[in-house]
């Protein structure tokens, strides 16, 4: 599948599993839901936590592979936030799609490590 289509899913599955967790985490209010997700979905955060993933050795190789696949992309630019950024957030959205596809364990798990539940 085309790396910008598994990072559109990824996009939706990464969503999905921070709205669950904080909801699951008490924040009950649609404001405070919003302000929280930010804190995680937005291209600057996910930039950040894929940063984060690489430094602490989470990934493997196989996944920074996947990663770089959907960083060289060719897309739009981000009218919100720079190139490198954008690209980035890209990157580990095309990594959860393509874990969602091939291997829900370990897509669960670089879920949950994100979220800090493991």
């Amino acid at each position: 599948m085309n790396n910008l289509v598994m990072a559109y899913l990824g996009d939706a599955v990464y969503e999905l599993h921070v709205r669950e967790y904080l909801i699951g985490n008490g924040v009950a209010k649609v404001n405070d839901l919003q302000k929280n997700s930010i804190k995680y979905v937005s291209a600057t955060s996910q930039r950040r936590i894929l940063e984060e993933l690489i430094n602490r050795n989470f990934l493997t190789d196989e996944e920074i592979e996947i990663v770089n696949r959907g960083r060289n992309a060719d897309s739009h630019r981000s009218k919100t936030t720079d190139i490198i950024t954008y690209k980035k957030a890209t990157g580990l959205e095309c990594l959860i799609g393509n874990l969602y596809k091939n291997d829900k364990e370990r897509c669960n798990e670089l879920l949950n490590y994100i979220t800090g539940e493991l």
